[in-house]
């Protein structure tokens, strides 16, 4: 059992980790003060920490980072990659005292408290990436809300983490879309893009294209969307499990007949897969970071990319319609395929990086280039 960590600050207030398989982790709490649930993974990426915690596929997720020191550059509104936070909690082995930075507008700390998300410092995130590596991604419970018997606490926080949702059969493309349709960009190229919790950059990047997008609510019914003669669709990133999203399933299918170009990344590469008859199947720990390498099978080049995802589609299940073109040369798992009758691609990984290296900016390139051959054929 975890002893009672000391603090002589008297700022500073004992917080409690708990993982649904009984270990403990005892520390310093930072951001808000509460209990939060979720499930722990672990992020290996070296900075990025507010796009981490503002990308909307870590909904219903504490995340552990790897880096031991954190908060050394603060946060400002440009680094935001969605409204607010969506992880549930954040874990640091040391959280920096000051920050420093030309466009830092606030402290990491002050950040978590302005959007009420509990954070831990001073444990050992080493030997919980070790634990989860090993033993799997699980629930957790995180709490400032302790009492003056630490056996007693850590006996019930766990017991909190073990009646927390598992991550296997939950839907949570609602709790991270949009409201309604908005649009975004401009051009003469219209791009329809079903939002399950898209990044700011990816909205970006996909501008930058010269794409005028309109973005959709991951309920919208596909008769909506080809009703507005989208010459192009794309698939947004996003939580949960694919083969929860039952709502979205039903109407991809209509998407996919309609032989409009699809572009989908993360969820919507899970997604594409399920419609187009592959399965998926949860990963042990998961890939979240910004060193991940996948080889592109099309042309031999290998590419370090940015990660973040729990689920992944099963190679073995991949229909003969389907040509899988990327593959993760740490395990082997697919990263990306193409269809082979249709314009349909998809990758696993986030090209719009974010935090994260820019080698895989070009499938954008390659989305733009899909979308203009297939309007002029179109028009011939």
């Amino acid at each position: 059992m975890t002893e009672k960590i000391t603090i002589t600050d008297s700022r500073v207030k004992p917080c409690l980790l708990a993982l649904e398989d009984g270990k403990t982790y005892a520390g310093k709490s930072f951001g808000a003060e509460g209990t939060a649930t979720g499930e722990l993974v672990f992020n290996t990426s070296l900075y990025g920490y507010q796009e981490i915690l503002t990308d909307p596929s870590y909904a219903g997720q504490v995340i552990t980072l790897t880096t031991p020191e954190v908060g050394n550059y603060g946060t400002n509104d440009g680094d935001m990659e969605s409204k607010k936070v969506y992880a549930r909690g954040l874990v640091v082995r040391h959280l920096s005292k000051i920050h420093s930075n030309w466009q830092a507008q606030s402290s990491l700390d002050d950040f978590l408290k302005k959007h009420n998300i509990v954070g831990i410092s001073d444990v050992d995130t080493r030997a919980i990436t070790r634990h989860i590596r090993d033993k799997g991604a699980m629930r957790c419970a995180l709490t400032t809300e302790l009492g003056d018997d630490p056996a007693a606490d850590q006996k019930r926080l766990v017991e909190i983490a073990r009646q927390s949702p598992d991550m296997n059969g939950l839907d949570l493309t609602r709790e991270v879309t949009c409201d309604s349709s908005y649009a975004f960009g401009e051009g003469n190229i219209r791009v329809a893009v079903l939002d399950f919790g898209i990044k700011q950059n990816i909205l970006n990047l996909l501008a930058g294209e010269g794409f005028a997008l309109t973005v959709y609510p991951s309920d919208t019914k596909a008769d909506a969307i080809l009703n507005n003669k989208p010459d192009g669709i794309f698939l947004s990133n996003g939580p949960g499990d694919p083969a929860a999203c039952a709502d979205v399933l039903r109407e991809l299918p209509k998407l996919i007949d309609a032989k409009i170009p699809i572009f989908g990344i993360c969820l919507g590469h899970q997604l594409l897969s399920l419609a187009l008859g592959a399965r998926t199947y949860k990963l042990k720990f998961g890939h979240r970071g910004g060193n991940q390498p996948v080889k592109d099978l099309l042309t031999g080049k290998v590419e370090i990319t940015c990660q973040n995802h729990g689920f992944a589609v099963d190679k073995d299940s991949v229909p003969d319609d389907l040509e899988i073109t990327h593959v993760n040369l740490n395990d082997g798992s697919v990263e990306g395929f193409r269809h082979k009758h249709l314009p349909i691609f998809a990758v696993q990984y986030h090209p719009e990086a974010h935090p994260g290296p820019n080698d895989s900016n070009y499938l954008f390139a390659r989305f733009t280039d899909l979308v203009k051959s297939d309007n002029k054929a179109k028009v011939i």
